[in-house]
């Protein structure tokens, strides 16, 4: 088994805008007469609509399987439809995989690789703007910033926070129209932080760095959540912050070092962080994934 040592972590933080409407599901709290065909996933308690981390997440790594053309060998088969995902079945090809290395692979049914890594990537869930700004002596100010939660309550939506998207099946023959509701969150608002967290064991997990990327702005130029060939999920990444806080930082004997500020995700894919993060963790190129 290799030797696991952890040598710093890279945070990625930011926000993402809805550009179109915006429908990640949920479950329906109940049967309700005249309720919504299809809600969306809600906080439990604010009952604000957020993105789930597991969403993003699963998102990008299908969007990577299908630009690498990675083999779609595993099914889970806990209810039907049958889900196909991949996952590396061999060492070999393991070891050339950056999806696999990066979002990870199930350990018990891949115990025998000898290079196994933990998961390196972590995605937080993102909820929506907060803009409500405290001053010191002075009583709570809320200020309305576009996105924001109280800019979707001022907005007075069809739900809290939401809209009602009307969409109809139509029968090719007769026209006959069967109506759905559709819930989503509006455009415009604005899920932050949004926080992305890369871990690094080796010298070569820096070069799993690209292939974040790539999932970015390959996720930009596809979907989130449901009904994107009929508009909705285009989301933007804003504002994106890279902070490299290395294994002395942990020990509290270095500080955290800011990377990038401000950027947009081609900003974010065109530096070479690669190299900026060896130089400042120790140690040489050995190639990339």
């Amino acid at each position: 088994m290799p030797n696991i040592t952890f040598q710093g972590k890279l945070i990625v933080t930011g926000a993402i805008e809805a550009v179109t409407g915006l429908h990640i599901g949920g479950a329906s709290a109940g049967l309700e007469i005249g309720g919504i065909d299809n809600p969306i996933i809600r906080h439990p308690v604010t009952r604000q609509p957020y993105i789930p981390g597991s969403s993003l997440r699963g998102k990008m790594r299908g969007l990577l399987d299908r630009y690498y053309g990675n083999d779609l060998n595993k099914s889970i088969r806990r209810e039907q439809p049958v889900v196909r995902v991949h996952e590396c079945a061999t060492e070999k090809d393991y070891c050339s995989c950056a999806v696999c290395q990066l979002f990870g692979i199930t350990p018990g049914e891949h115990r025998t690789f000898s290079n196994l890594m933990p998961t390196r990537l972590i995605v937080r869930d993102a909820h929506l703007l907060d803009d409500v700004v405290a001053e010191t002596g002075e009583s709570e100010r809320k200020q309305v910033t576009r996105g924001s939660i109280r800019w979707l309550e001022a907005a007075k939506t069809d739900l809290p926070y939401t809209e009602i998207k009307w969409e109809a099946a139509i029968d090719r023959i007769t026209s006959a129209a069967v109506p759905r509701q559709n819930e989503r969150v509006p455009a415009g608002a604005v899920f932050a932080p949004m926080e992305m967290a890369v871990s690094f064991y080796t010298n070569k997990d820096a070069s799993l760095l690209p292939c974040l990327f790539k999932a970015m702005e390959l996720l930009e130029d596809d979907y989130l959540g449901g009904y994107g060939s009929r508009g909705a999920g285009k989301v933007k990444f804003r504002n994106l912050n890279v902070v490299l806080k290395s294994h002395a930082y942990y020990d509290g004997t270095a500080e955290p070092v800011e990377l990038g500020k401000a950027l947009d995700v081609e900003q974010l894919r065109s530096a070479d962080y690669v190299t900026k993060i060896l130089e400042i963790l120790g140690g040489e190129r050995d190639g990339d994934v």
